[in-house]
């Protein structure tokens, strides 16, 4: 019998941006229009689309030996899983998400102390009861099944809500008095699984890839040729992951010179070094960055 890891996508929001970083790590997956079990390329993962929501329970279970889902929705399962690796990414960024507790702008509730026996909306109930218990708080949390935003002020008269940017709240005239958890997206593995010599190594070696392409998201290659008499003034304007490449041309007095930076600093530091002599920049995307 083949060896299989049994793998869960997160379906919803994180699909699309978890379907492009397996693609950036090298992996080749396709999903039908109304499939939920993803087709890999690499014949040892047997992969299923999930929620995010429900992911570590089935993870927890055994059900699946491994999956990607955000700290909140294990935290909020309370499930038993062996976090591999935490993942810097989101549904539109890099950054971690929040949950906020967020009430209308006209609202007399200023602080956190202000929700003693009102009513509170949001999809994340257990760690909203656990973190108000932990606040000395009675109030009331009902579930939301989605378009939280909108239940205050005749249906909440707060809502525990994750945003990315703040922008949704903002459009409907919410603010935001308390942030009770950053959340960032984190590979686990069920505890069993994780014993298993072939499946542990299957899964650090996946980790490994995503990682590699999540550090090349902001970074950039650049190769130049500089003559000898800039060379100084040019390795001054450089920072990378180490020392840049440098290696002599045919043509004398002349080097060739290859660094990876950080994308946002790229803007800036092209014409510096234009102005200090060098010449046949190319700039060039990343796949994977592995230290």
């Amino acid at each position: 019998m083949k060896n299989i890891l049994k793998l869960g996508l997160p379906k919803g929001s994180l699909q699309e941006s978890t379907l492009k970083l397996f693609k950036k790590a090298g992996y080749n997956v396709t999903v039908g229009a109304r499939s939920y079990y993803p087709d890999f390329d690499d014949v040892e993962i047997q992969a299923m689309l999930i929620r995010a929501q429900e992911m570590a329970k089935y993870v927890d279970d055994g059900v699946l030996d491994a999956g990607l889902t955000g700290k909140d929705w294990i935290l909020e399962q309370g499930a038993d899983v062996h976090e591999v690796a935490e993942l810097h990414y989101a549904k539109g960024g890099l950054r971690p998400v929040k949950w906020v507790i967020a009430v209308p702008n006209d609202s007399k509730i200023k602080t956190v102390k202000d929700l003693k026996g009102k009513r509170i909306s949001t999809e994340l109930v257990c760690f909203t009861k656990q973190y108000l218990k932990s606040q000395g708080i009675k109030a009331d949390v009902d579930f939301s099944w989605g378009a939280t935003e909108v239940k205050p002020p005749y249906l909440a008269d707060a809502i525990v809500e994750l945003t990315e940017t703040g922008s949704s709240l903002k459009a409907n005239n919410l603010r935001v008095i308390e942030t009770i958890l950053e959340s960032s997206t984190r590979f686990i593995s069920n505890k069993k699984a994780w014993k298993d010599k072939w499946k542990r190594q299957k899964m650090e070696n996946i980790v490994l890839l995503l990682k590699g392409a999540l550090a090349a998201e902001e970074k950039v290659g650049l190769k130049m040729n500089v003559p000898e008499g800039s060379l100084k003034r040019v390795m001054s304007l450089l920072s990378s992951l180490h020392s840049p490449t440098i290696s002599q041309l045919s043509d004398t007095g002349w080097f060739a010179l290859e660094v990876v930076i950080n994308e946002r600093t790229v803007r800036d530091l092209i014409p510096k070094l234009k102005a200090v002599g060098a010449e046949g920049i190319i700039e060039y995307p990343l796949n994977k960055v592995i230290p």
